[in-house]
């Protein structure tokens, strides 16, 4: 079975938080799961993770309207970044504004683009899409 070993879930609504990490733990192909609520957090967990040379996560599952920084400038501060390990990025949103799904497009994530709320089946999806 196609497994990853670690995911970053950046989500503020404690609702969909809830039922994106029930979606993780029952599709069985997450080995470890971290939190941010905001994308200046999921930045700073990984800027740390690169600085103690820790694995960086596989897949991050990214919210778009949060407080601090929101999800365009978390793309914005991690496309400056040099890292070792790619890092599939998906855009779960509840947004189907046709101006975030072009704006999605300078990130090349359109494709990498789902509305709010993700569910078994495409998680496993785009895991089996990774390997």
């Amino acid at each position: 079975m196609n497994e990853i070993n670690l995911a970053c879930v950046v989500e503020d609504d404690p609702v969909h938080l809830f039922l994106t990490k029930q979606v993780i733990t029952l599709s069985g192909m997450v080995k470890q799961t971290v939190v941010c609520q905001n994308g200046k957090d999921a930045y700073d967990m990984l800027v740390s993770r690169i600085s103690s040379s820790e694995s960086l996560p596989d897949l991050i599952l990214l919210d778009l309207n949060m407080p601090i920084w929101d999800g365009w400038q978390f793309l914005d501060e991690i496309s400056a970044l040099s890292l070792d390990q790619k890092i599939t990025i998906y855009i779960v949103t509840s947004s189907s504004d046709e101006d975030d799904l072009k704006r999605a497009e300078k990130y090349n994530l359109r494709g990498n683009y789902i509305i709010k709320p993700i569910t078994i089946d495409k998680l496993r999806e785009i895991i089996y899409e990774m390997n």
